[in-house]
């Protein structure tokens, strides 16, 4: 069998590169990592509405409140505590940066309401379970019917004390073009799909909820979770701005300081 020495590429989805309406996004998670890619995604948004791009259109979903030991490592402050975090976050982000983005302060579950979908989807929860149940309804959605608001692409973050991994996969095959420079990859496998019997172990898990800010610094370094959100973000910017990408993820270490990209 002969081996390609063709560069490994995945190219983006066209539509999201010049769509005719902004770009569906759901931020699941709007803890220690997902409030801080919330902000990113407005700076994105910013950036490619002043490219000529539409730019996004995000959801968040959460169904927890703002607790006085999330301060500091999450992106809320002392007003804030008691309210659901993603309407805390939509409430302050939309006067900032002048969008109308919205906040669903459920849980983006099986159970109950069907979840709005979205082209992308960023999950940034804590559990295994919860990752699994996220991928299930994805995959349900895309094959019952493609519509505008399909899911494309799912990217998932998850974290431990110090480092943490960000992976990008695709829901289904993205069709790519021919190419006599690449070797496209029109399928993208999850995190989950990876490593199938894979432990919390590496995730970030906050089922023990902590009593003070001190406590959950003990268990979340400071700069872990805005770490993670901004390389994740850095991908997403890739794709949506050169349509094209060599890496699918990246491990992180802020203990050591190192990170990983993850290859095609």
């Amino acid at each position: 069998m002969m081996i390609s020495d063709k560069k490994r590429v995945h190219i983006v989805y066209p539509y999201l590169l010049n769509p005719t309406n902004p770009i569906s996004v759901n931020l699941i998670g709007a803890g220690g990592t997902g409030s801080q890619m919330l902000t990113a995604l407005a700076r994105i948004n910013q950036a490619l509405n002043a490219l000529g791009h539409a730019g996004l259109n995000v959801t968040v979903y959460d169904h927890d409140a703002v607790k006085r030991a999330n301060l500091a490592r999450q992106l809320f402050t002392e007003n804030e505590v008691g309210l659901n975090k993603g309407v805390a976050l939509i409430n302050r982000l939309n006067r900032f940066f002048g969008t109308n983005w919205k906040a669903v302060p459920i849980r983006f579950a099986k159970d109950g309401k069907e979840p709005r979908l979205a082209n992308v989807t960023i999950s940034c929860v804590d559990t295994v379970a919860a990752r699994i149940e996220i991928e299930e309804i994805l995959h349900l959605a895309v094959a019952k019917a493609r519509h505008r608001d399909s899911p494309i692409y799912l990217l998932d973050l998850g974290n431990s004390k110090d480092s943490g991994q960000m992976v990008l996969s695709t829901i289904g095959a993205v069709k790519q073009p021919q190419s006599n420079t690449f070797e496209t990859v029109d399928t993208l496998p999850s995190l989950i799909e990876e490593y199938k019997n894979i432990q919390n172990n590496g995730l970030e898990d906050e089922q023990t909820p902590s009593c003070s800010l001190a406590d959950a610094l003990g268990k979340q370094d400071l700069f872990i979770n805005s770490a993670m959100a901004n390389m994740g973000a850095s991908l997403l910017w890739k794709m949506l701005r050169e349509g094209l990408i060599e890496q699918r993820g990246f491990y992180l270490s802020l203990g050591g300081f190192r990170s990983q990209p993850i290859a095609l």
